[in-house]
């Protein structure tokens, strides 16, 4: 479950970016633990985003999952990695008002191991990733018309 910075807050001016980090598995592949992220406050949510919402049953926890669907009580979510759950199988729909964000870039810190100038060039190579939509086959909306 990711933190966020206390900018993020809605209602009080919330600037058009914030920050969180990733705690848990429910998002791997895509997100691992320690994954920082950058999300975007009031952006337009499709299925396939991955969002930041407050869960719906303890909103001071917040969340990260990959949209399925819109339904008509709100947004349908599931975790990149279905053994993890905690997801929309588990809460139902999501009401708008608990999305705060879109998640546009991850960014792996640095592990205080990584000091070779090789093990350095690696990790800035691949440091800061933008996180797309995923609309593949493999898609959150298609695993869950399976289901």
């Amino acid at each position: 479950m990711p933190e966020l910075s206390p900018e993020g807050e809605r209602g009080r001016g919330v600037p058009p970016f914030g920050l969180a980090e990733v705690t848990g598995p429910s998002m791997v592949p895509t997100l691992y633990h320690g994954d920082r992220l950058v999300l975007q406050h009031r952006a337009r949510i499709r299925p396939g985003d991955v969002i930041v919402l407050r869960h719906p049953f303890q909103q001071d926890l917040l969340v990260v999952k990959r949209v399925a669907e819109r339904r008509e009580s709100g947004w349908w979510v599931l975790a990149d990695n279905p053994y993890a759950g905690g997801d929309s199988t588990d809460y139902g729909a999501v009401p708008d008002e608990l999305v705060l964000g879109r998640v546009r870039l991850r960014f792996r810190p640095l592990k205080p191991g990584q000091r070779s100038p090789l093990a350095v060039l690696r990790w800035a190579l691949s440091a800061a990733r933008p996180v797309f939509s995923d609309r593949s086959a493999r898609s959150a909306s298609r695993r869950l018309r399976a289901r």
